[in-house]
């Protein structure tokens, strides 16, 4: 249940800033919440390939999911590697 809440309060932090992606053709999905509370992200469409995908990762996505969720230890992205 613990593990369901924190996936349902990460997915509304992630509300905020998916217009955004969206709007340059980009979006990303909340892949899992692991064990020890890391939320593991894919970013998809344009954003798989932008020279900014991790800046806005880093600026925007992990930003915004560490102030909403605080119980989140750390933010991962799946399908692409952070510098």
């Amino acid at each position: 249940m613990k593990n369901e809440d924190l996936f349902q309060r990460t997915l509304e932090a992630l509300k905020e800033i998916r217009p955004f992606l969206k709007e340059d053709g980009g979006d990303l999905e909340l892949i899992e919440i692991t064990g020890e509370n890391v939320a593991r992200i894919e970013l998809k469409g344009t954003c798989t390939n932008c020279s900014m995908n991790t800046m806005t990762f880093k600026s925007g996505v992990q930003d915004a999911i560490m102030k909403a969720v605080p119980e989140i230890k750390g933010v991962e992205a799946v399908n692409f590697a952070l510098n």
